[in-house]
């Protein structure tokens, strides 16, 4: 039974004792997801002939400049099909606008006052229901957990002739990081922006075949080229992981000419020594 909490710029606001109809996401270890992540998205879901995904701001929307609040809001993965422009009060979403919430959705001092009932044992759960026509919904969800004090994984990759190269990527052997399959992706030519100027290098989620429905995972790593005298240059990032984003890196690592220039040392004996950091801060399944 949903009781009215109030109404402004033409939203109502509600507290109700049901769950969300159309999507829940379960978030364990909040106050990890909250100093280590800027935004989550979640999974697509479907509701009313359309896909949508939740997106939450833990520390507050900084493109919007929010603090001290968590900012939620709903978007529309695929807004090609909606007309470009609406007069109509409840077609809030459009071409131009496929993402719609709240920027100040709750107080961060109200959410983690355990007394309130939203933060229970470092666990919440967030959800959307999404009204389009007459439209019925059974409901799908995930669990977010993030992983206190987890463990961090090293692999080191021996490149081998590196003049010689002459296919367009490599891969390293598979590697496992918090029970999941891991690969180093490198091309000698380099790609996208760092094609024919500079080796390109990425860290890719493997074995995703094998997993279903497969997860989405918050890895912050590092991808290491160590010279001769074991100095090193680095790549540092935090990427969500996932089906629809198996790879992330850097097109741009080191230029060609820094590599071969034997006062950097980074070539040795025509070898290159790789090394991916691979720490998993995250992981989120469909309940």
């Amino acid at each position: 039974m949903g009781s009215l909490v109030g109404e402004k710029d033409g939203i109502i606001r509600s507290v109700s004792d049901t769950p969300p109809t159309h999507y829940q996401v379960i978030i364990q270890s909040f106050s990890l997801l909250f100093e280590n992540a800027e935004k989550y998205e979640s999974a697509e879901f479907e509701a009313g002939g359309y896909k949508w995904k939740l997106v939450l701001h833990p520390n507050g929307n900084k493109s919007k400049n929010v603090e001290e609040h968590i900012s939620h809001h709903l978007a529309m993965a695929d807004a090609t099909s909606l007309p470009p422009d609406s007069q109509r009060k409840q077609k809030r979403f459009r071409r131009l606008t496929p993402e719609w919430g709240f920027d100040q959705f709750i107080p961060i001092t109200v959410f983690s006052d355990s007394s309130n009932g939203y933060l229970v044992d470092d666990t919440c759960e967030v959800g959307a229901e999404v009204f389009v026509r007459k439209e019925r919904s059974t409901g799908k969800g995930e669990c977010l957990k993030m992983i206190k004090d987890p463990g961090g994984f090293n692999h080191l990759w021996k490149i081998e002739n590196l003049e010689k190269l002459d296919s367009d990527y490599y891969d390293s052997r598979e590697f496992t990081a918090a029970g999941y399959k891991w690969k180093m992706q490198f091309y000698p030519k380099g790609i996208d922006s760092g094609t024919a100027s500079d080796l390109s290098l990425y860290l890719v989620l493997a074995g995703l075949a094998s997993l279903t429905p497969p997860p989405k995972i918050y890895a912050e790593y590092s991808l290491v080229l160590s010279n001769e005298l074991w100095t090193s240059l680095s790549y540092k990032e935090n990427h969500w992981f996932s089906a629809s984003s198996r790879e992330n890196g850097s097109a741009n690592f080191i230029p060609l000419r820094f590599c071969l220039e034997p006062a950097y040392k980074y070539l040795v004996n025509d070898c290159l020594f790789f090394r991916a950091a691979v720490t998993i801060r995250g992981i989120a399944s469909t309940l």
